[in-house]
């Protein structure tokens, strides 16, 4: 049972309401920059927006369109960044634009484009780009539809496989710092006085017991809820927001296994239906495909891709893949989410600027309280820097170096260390090497911790789900270490078992098992999981056609 009681007494200096990749880039900063922080995530870290992005960590390429050079120049920095102080999560990837005399982009537009994109990240350690001519673009991709083909670009971007565990190592590394950070635990009231918020009122939501967090006369609070931005604003009493701050729009993806004509690289396509640019991205042995993008006002939990989305990305795909042929018997997984884009009446979605705003509600009565209105993957430490050089600046102190430009996160480690040569050959008696790179991938130098969990039981070397790399010790891991409490934090964002095999179904018979045997979970604590893993699903990835056609083998365990 978790006591937060005592957080009561303990005014902190910076208040981050919302664990997504923001809020946790910049509890990081502000706990290494010495400020008493807490973090408070009503779900689990990185369980909105962020676990349901694209994966990608990119530049931009098509905000140059809206000329909007500064955004591309810092998301381009931030990549290199990432690059660097997460090589085991963050990777390169190569991208290839089919280049159609029908399509709305034309040859010589898209290389200056690419151009502006290699100039734009004139520090980078990733290739240029290159132009290839109809009959290069053909001899590579044997597959795609040749119908008006002019040619293609070629260029170098980068990759979050997992995205997730992006997001937990900048939790980790917060709390390594000294930050206090509570995932399930909602803020339910914002005390304000003199206007100033004075404290909170929080709910754990595991026990349903409710906890009180005091501030000081220098406490800033930031808001980095994402779609709940004006939610989280309107949770106090009197008003401290005036009008509508945010105004997302909706993207949905679809996860498929390898299909005739699947290209070896990453392809970002204009749709011939409507011209809107999407990707077809190689990802963990399957491919990623996505995204769309259409305003959206609806609720924001519980938030799934419908029929037609599903059949605009398959129709899309197999119109540029012919070979394809894919159905929606083809899709393995879906999921959809908010993005937390600033309110903007009447504009296209895909016109709506990607540049994130710190706004301050000083002028709107709490002067202490700054939100974030937008916000990348890709840009999410500079966004902290920002959030944490503005509390500084609020509480009339000098502003210290931000220390996250160089350092590394927790996981940090390159393939060609030689520690992964000595841990494979210390675990090849229990851990097959294609197994220890793929946990490589997901915790990189803390698999260290992992395999001691191994070495100490070697039955957690077994697989969760046979077919999978994923082994039984990653589950023991994520609930003791990683601070996962429920089947879904487990197979949905500790690790991505759900989205590779019958939705991780499959996977709660030994789930329930290993947590009873090894973490002291209760029998009625698994069977309430169980069930709550199922409604996820359900409520989330199952596309509801799968659901009605057949739901008693999708649900097989």
């Amino acid at each position: 049972m978790r006591d937060f009681q005592p957080l009561s007494n303990q005014p902190f200096d910076l208040i981050v309401i919302g664990g997504g990749i923001n809020g946790a880039a910049t509890a990081r900063d502000g706990a290494l920059r010495g400020l008493k922080t807490i973090l408070i995530e009503k779900g689990d870290f990185a369980g909105g927006t962020t676990s349901w992005s694209s994966r990608l960590i990119h530049g931009g390429l098509r905000y140059l369109e809206y000329f909007e050079f500064n955004l591309v120049r810092e998301s381009l920095h931030e990549r290199e960044v990432l690059l660097r102080n997460a090589p085991h999560l963050a990777k390169p990837v190569q991208m290839t634009i089919p280049i159609y005399r029908s399509g709305s982009r034309g040859y010589r537009i898209i290389q200056v484009g690419m151009v502006l994109y290699d100039v734009l990240s004139y520090d980078k350690s990733l290739p240029n780009h290159r132009m290839l001519s109809r009959q290069s673009t053909r001899q590579l991709f044997r597959a795609i539809d040749a119908e008006a083909l002019a040619g293609s670009a070629q260029y170098y971007d980068g990759q979050a496989e997992h995205a997730e565990r992006l997001c937990l190592e900048n939790i980790l590394d917060a709390q390594q710092a000294g930050a206090t950070v509570l995932n399930y635990a909602k803020v339910e009231d914002i005390h304000l006085s003199n206007r100033r918020i004075t404290g909170l009122t929080c709910r754990d939501m595991l026990s349903d017991h409710s906890f009180e967090i005091t501030t000081h006369d220098q406490t800033v609070v930031v808001n980095t809820s994402g779609p709940w931005v004006d939610e989280v604003c309107g949770l106090s009493e009197s008003p401290i927001s005036k009008g509508r701050k945010i105004g997302g729009t909706k993207g949905s993806h679809i996860i498929v296994d390898p299909f005739p004509g699947a290209p070896d690289s990453a392809l970002y396509v204009e749709a011939k239906s409507d011209g809107r640019p999407f990707f077809i991205i190689p990802w963990l042995g399957q491919y990623l495909i996505g995204t769309t993008d259409e305003r959206y006002d609806g609720r924001l939990d519980n938030i799934k891709a419908d029929a037609e989305e599903v059949d605009y990305l398959l129709a899309e795909t197999n119109a540029v893949l012919p070979a394809a042929r894919l159905t929606r018997d083809d899709v393995r997984f879906t999921y959809a989410g908010v993005r937390p884009l600033p309110y903007a009446e009447g504009k296209k979605a895909g016109s709506i600027t990607r540049n994130h705003i710190l706004h301050d509600h000083s002028k709107e009565g709490a002067e202490n309280l700054i939100s974030l209105i937008g916000g990348k993957l890709t840009t999410h430490r500079q966004v902290g820097e920002e959030f944490v050089n503005a509390v500084f600046r609020k509480r009339k102190q000098t502003v210290p170096p931000c220390p996250t430009h160089k350092r590394s996160l927790p996981g940090a480690i390159l393939l060609d260390d030689p520690q992964v040569k000595q841990w494979h050959d210390r675990y090849s008696h229990l851990i097959s090497p294609p197994v220890l790179d793929h946990l490589l991938g997901i915790y990189g130098a803390r698999v260290a911790d992992l395999l001691a969990l191994v070495e100490a039981n070697p039955a957690l070397a077994e697989p969760i789900v046979e077919g999978l790399y994923d082994i039984q010790a990653q589950i023991v891991f994520a609930a003791q270490s990683e601070m996962a409490h429920t089947f879904v934090d487990i197979l949905r964002r500790r690790t991505t078992v759900c989205m590779h095999k019958n939705y991780g179904f499959d996977a709660l018979p030994v789930v329930a098992q290993v947590l009873r045997q090894y973490c002291d979970w209760s029998e009625e604590r698994c069977d309430r999981n169980i069930r709550a893993y199922h409604q996820f699903m359900e409520a989330n990835c199952i596309p509801d056609f799968s659901l009605s056609r057949d739901p008693v083998t999708l649900q097989a365990t």
